[in-house]
């Protein structure tokens, strides 16, 4: 399915241009000596000057790209699709970066869809009606509830349409003119299983950092901010993910910080220990790492290869009930200890709709649910429980209470090794990738393009 929200590439911190030097009066510096800056093979000077002056406030919101125009609506349209499907509340500071990343988005994909017209590559309209479709699916809305949606949060169809007519493009060009010539042999397969199996019962951790700088002069005040962002987070006023996307200088800030999965030993060694010491949805830190400081925040664990009994797949009944509007402490309180007595009294699964009605209780069932994809407080709970259990009561004010009822429970088997056809897939993919990217570099450098 195509992902319409894909912001890899298009939500992210990248550095902005500083402001112009004023020309001074010194002569032009000498060539840079090899051992001074990293090899570039563009002769730049050491001590170079520049030559005029750029004003860093100046955007260029629009462009033409080989003769196709994409105006400032297109742009704007764009970025309201993505803070929409993110949950992003950006900035003033950061809406005009994520405006410039959306516009090279949308270069990129012009340059794709015409690269795919230049090969005799045509997506038709009952393509993208499909594909549309599909995205509606995906929201749980029809079509026209669809239409409406994109209107109301200010984008539109046509904005839409249009990734997806650049991403179809660009996948069915690859598969016409990169995938036929990527070959991967049984050596290289055999050396990935290899591995694989010497890395099989490694723990791993889904972590995601918020990394600042830091100079002996400016210690105290970054540990001061890493401590007020923890609480923050902490009391809810922001998610991790928007503050690493704002404040993060790490090259993960456009990701939300996400590093993925990681083992210990590919982590620096303060974080390495923090990672191992944390519980799951942990926080850590201010934590001391080459540079700066840095806040941890622990997603999830595995083991490589080993069955994770937080994948199991529950079948459960959830009982809930609404308190009503204006309760009381006391009142909710009272309601919360007949609704456990309640529970503690069902009897299995088929007592459950019994037991909800004559407390005037709702039911709901959820037959594919993993542990791992419940909160963290239930998920130790869950895990314990006996077929027919129910947890504690549980809930809030405002959602009023629930408990949820274990029906039955598919514990996960341990993972196989890939097949040899399943790695020499994978490392297919990742050919077409690399190339793929290479192909796009070309593309920008060859084109045409007129900002405005």
């Amino acid at each position: 399915m195509i992902n319409p929200f894909a912001t890899t590439r298009l939500i992210g911190r990248s550095a902005l241009l500083a402001t112009g030097i004023v020309l001074a009066s010194a002569a032009l510096a000498q060539t840079v000596a090899d051992n001074q800056l990293p090899e570039t093979g563009l002769n730049i000077p050491a001590n170079l000057q520049i030559f005029g002056k750029r004003d860093p406030n100046v955007r260029k919101p629009t462009a033409i790209v080989n003769d196709a125009i994409i105006t400032g609506t297109d742009v704007d349209q764009r970025v309201a699709l993505l803070i929409a499907a993110n949950n992003f509340k950006p900035s003033e500071e950061d809406r005009e970066r994520l405006r410039l990343q959306v516009l090279s988005g949308l270069i990129d994909e012009t340059l794709q869809i015409q690269e795919a017209k230049a090969n005799e590559i045509k997506i038709t309209k009952e393509e993208i009606d499909r594909s549309f479709a599909g995205v509606a699916r995906s929201f749980n809305k029809p079509v026209p509830e669809l239409r409406v949606y994109l209107r109301a949060v200010g984008s539109s169809e046509r904005s839409l349409r249009r990734q997806i007519e650049a991403e179809l493009s660009w996948s069915r060009y690859l598969r016409r003119k990169v995938e036929p010539f990527i070959n991967v042999g049984d050596t290289e397969v055999e050396g990935i299983i290899a591995r694989i199996k010497a890395n099989q019962g490694a723990e791993e951790f889904h972590v995601k950092e918020i990394y600042l700088t830091a100079t002996p002069q400016t210690e105290q005040q970054i540990l001061s901010e890493e401590r007020a962002l923890i609480l923050s987070i902490q009391k809810g006023e922001k998610p991790f993910e928007q503050i690493a996307r704002e404040r993060s200088e790490a090259s993960t800030a456009a990701v939300g910080g996400d590093l993925g999965w990681v083992r210990a030993g590919q982590l620096p060694e303060t974080l390495a220990q923090a990672a191992v010491e944390m519980k799951v949805n942990q926080l850590a830190g201010p934590v001391p790492v080459p540079g700066g400081y840095s806040i941890l925040y622990l997603v999830d664990t595995r083991r490589i290869g080993s069955a994770d009994a937080r994948d199991a797949v529950l079948s459960l009944r959830q009982i809930s009930m609404a308190f009503k509007t204006g309760i009381t402490q006391a009142e909710a309180s009272e309601k919360v200890a007949a609704f456990a007595k309640m529970t503690q009294a069902i009897r299995g699964c088929g007592d459950v709709a019994k037991a909800a009605s004559a407390f005037g209780a709702e039911v709901v069932d959820n037959d594919a649910i993993k542990v791992r994809d419940l909160p963290a407080q239930l998920q130790d709970i869950m895990l314990k429980l006996q077929i027919g259990e129910a947890t504690p009561p549980f809930g809030s004010p405002t959602d009023g209470v629930r408990s949820l009822v274990l029906c039955g429970r598919d514990d996960p088997k341990a993972a196989a090794l890939p097949s040899m056809e399943q790695v020499r897939q994978q490392m297919e993919q990742r050919g077409v990738n690399l190339r793929a990217d290479h192909k796009l570099r070309d593309l920008r450098r060859d084109a045409i393009v007129e900002y405005r």
